[in-house]
């Protein structure tokens, strides 16, 4: 039974006389519920809800509406973020729309801020002693700032001496920097070469005696 038959109070006789199984009409359902919507919502569920054969079905369902929202030049598409679908404005609007009072601002990251958050993006899970070995300095306060936006989490305990806490980003992080995935993080050779460089460090760090303390 399709959800909108499904919810309390409401008519199912004017959707079935309004053709709401038709393909136009699951459509434009797509389009009202990712509308409504202040969260990414994942394909399978989507074709669950509106009658979608699979989830390839949905992801040729938004490429039509983007096609259409192209021609007829919309502010806003749909985009695939955090593992799911969600209808954003348009990047070239952004100035505009953080002028208004009730558009919540970007947020704003010191440079210490992205260093670690890269770190921990990238060698997730990770723990505090091996971020501040690459960085060179302390990221308690860092960590504890990046906690708090939940753009990082605690993703378990380390096996080794004093099971340090690691850490690894969240699905809010992929959503602010617009990543469907963690795989959809830039790999450069510069990066890949700066990772190898980074384990050879960690490595002789450890062979050296030090041992990460308590997160």
């Amino acid at each position: 039974m399709a959800w909108w038959r499904s919810k309390k109070g409401g008519d199912a006789s004017e959707h079935e006389h309004s053709g709401g199984d038709s393909s136009a009409d699951r459509l434009r359902l797509l389009e009202a519920l990712l509308m409504v919507n202040n969260e990414p919502l994942a394909t399978r569920k989507l074709a669950l809800a509106l009658g979608f054969s699979d989830p390839t079905a949905v992801r040729s369902a938004v490429a039509e509406l983007n096609q259409r929202y192209d021609r007829s030049g919309r502010s806003y598409r749909v985009e695939e973020v955090a593992g799911g679908l969600q209808l954003l404005t348009r990047k070239q609007f952004a100035y505009w729309l953080r002028r208004a009072d009730f558009v919540p601002g970007e947020q704003l990251l010191s440079s210490g801020m992205l260093e670690t958050l890269a770190i921990i993006a990238y060698r997730q899970p990770v723990v505090r002693a091996e971020v501040e070995a690459i960085r060179g300095v302390s990221c308690e306060e860092v960590l504890r700032q990046l906690l708090q936006r939940n753009l990082v989490r605690i993703a378990g305990r380390d096996e080794e001496l004093g099971r340090p806490f690691l850490y690894g980003t969240t699905r809010e992080f992929l959503k602010i920097f617009g990543l469907q995935s963690l795989d959809n993080l830039p790999r450069f050779q510069k990066i890949i070469d700066a990772e190898a460089e980074i384990a050879e460090r960690i490595q002789r760090t450890r062979s050296g005696g030090s041992s990460p303390g308590l997160a």
